[in-house]
């Protein structure tokens, strides 16, 4: 069986709800660490709205700095075929349709229906295909949402089992509250394996009621083939009231141990984020984190 992979969201997920906009050298910065300590994926940006998610400005000018090897290895965020349009256009091939399973959210977060979104994804799988790209089928809100309450995992199902969504390599899961259990998340996962089109699954979870780890351990067992995280536990959704940080990458690959993973690159990775949160000014949730700067001297991880 392969090894769970990891994507690192801190450049997406994790900038969207702090209040400091980051300079591009600095985004491409944190980018090209995160791809040297072996991190295999990265969310580097969003096609939202700068006047409404500021810390995603510059997304496009992330993209111009990268190399096409690196850009390989990276995904945007899109909501829309004219979001994939201009994605492409500036150089990038991997992209990451994101719509939510619930109504409310999708009209808080994209401004229409999710029917709305399904309807237009056709068009966007087209333009990502024409640009010899990859694109996500991702569904946030899969198991909650913020203003209607528990979602039916048949819902979720019904989304990833539409035809307009076909032609998606993956299929995220998104768990964009926090509130979901690891039973749950083991629930729905299995069942998006066995009872839709066959694609990598992956899985999103965030950690505010301090289930993420063990969601991302349930996805995983499941069938999920990558999870996301951020450095530090950052970040959440400015259109979800309750949405907390994201699972931290530290603590996943500490859980996970992938094979590019030695106590050095850990250890890079918590530096990498102490930093970044530092210049943030945002606190560091991070249990593996804490771990690291422990005075367990006898244990290899410590640093």
């Amino acid at each position: 069986m392969t090894a769970p992979e990891i994507r690192d969201v801190t450049l997406r997920d994790g900038l969207q709800l702090t209040g400091k906009v980051l300079p591009t050298a600095r985004k491409v910065e944190i980018a090209r660490e995160l791809l040297r300590l072996g991190v295999p994926s990265l969310e580097i940006g969003s096609m939202a709205r700068p006047d409404l998610v500021p810390p995603m400005s510059g997304t496009l000018d992330v993209v111009a700095e990268l190399t096409p090897e690196e850009l390989a290895r990276c995904w945007i965020w899109v909501a829309t075929p004219r979001h994939v349009e201009r994605a492409v256009e500036a150089g990038a091939v991997n992209v990451q349709y994101c719509f939510s399973a619930s109504d409310a959210h999708n009209r808080a977060n994209i401004g229409r229906s999710t029917e709305a979104s399904l309807d237009a994804m056709p068009a966007a799988v087209e333009l990502a295909h024409a640009a010899g790209g990859r694109i996500q089928l991702c569904i946030a809100t899969s198991f909650t949402c913020p203003f209607e309450g528990p979602v039916p995992p048949d819902r979720v199902l019904a989304i990833a089992n539409d035809p307009r969504a076909a032609g998606a390599e993956d299929v995220v899961v998104c768990d964009t509250l926090g509130q979901a259990a690891p039973g749950e998340v083991a629930d729905l996962v299995g069942r998006v394996r066995r009872e839709t089109p066959p694609r990598r699954i992956v899985f999103h979870g965030h950690d505010t009621w301090g289930q993420g780890v063990a969601n991302g351990l349930a996805a995983v067992a499941a069938g999920a083939q990558v999870v996301d995280g951020c450095l530090g536990g950052l970040g959440g959704c400015p259109f979800a009231p309750g949405a907390s940080g994201n699972t931290a990458t530290e603590d996943l690959a500490f859980g996970l141990r992938p094979g590019w993973l030695t106590p050095d690159r850990l250890a890079g990775l918590v530096g990498l984020g102490e930093e970044l949160l530092a210049d943030l000014g945002e606190p560091n949730r991070s249990k593996a984190a804490q771990g690291v700067r422990s005075n367990a001297a006898a244990f290899a991880w410590t640093a």
